[in-house]
């Protein structure tokens, strides 16, 4: 089985809208921090390493598509869970799920470009980068897809 990188959250009060659940965009800035906190704790690649000041590099959203399906309160706590879908050339597909309390709450399929920043072309990613994502490949098997943590 695959491993799968996860971070806690508890829903704050900047989280939500004036009746108390989670606002939509602000679920967005959730999957950028668990993308961010991927980067820096699972690959050792953060981003103020792969930034301007370091090599240039950046990992800006290619497309990300979200499932929701429960809303979340003040003072829920919630787990997103991450694993790798795909690793390409140059990008990454990564499923992500939020559950709260047993209930999935969101799911989303997002990919990554790893590219130059400035220029917008896209870039290999570095060995060390793809062997340290490969452990969070999420096995294509149809046995496998039923024991996944983030299924879609």
């Amino acid at each position: 089985m695959s491993q799968v990188f996860s971070i806690h959250r508890q829903v704050e009060f900047n989280h939500c809208d004036p009746a108390g659940m989670v606002y939509y965009p602000r679920y967005f800035e959730m999957i950028s921090a668990l993308t961010e906190r991927f980067f820096a704790d699972a690959l050792d690649y953060a981003w103020s390493s792969m930034g301007e000041a370091a090599i240039g590099n950046g990992t800006p959203m290619g497309r990300i598509e979200v499932h929701f399906m429960s809303p979340s309160f003040l003072g829920d706590w919630l787990e997103l869970t991450l694993g790798v879908a795909r690793i390409g050339t140059a990008s990454a597909t990564f499923e992500i799920a939020c559950l709260g309390a047993g209930e999935r709450r969101f799911f989303c399929r997002a990919t990554v470009v790893h590219a130059k920043i400035g220029g917008g072309r896209s870039v290999p990613w570095p060995a060390p980068v793809r062997a340290a994502m490969t452990p969070y490949l999420i096995p294509s098997d149809e046995t496998a897809k039923k024991t996944r943590t983030c299924p879609p």
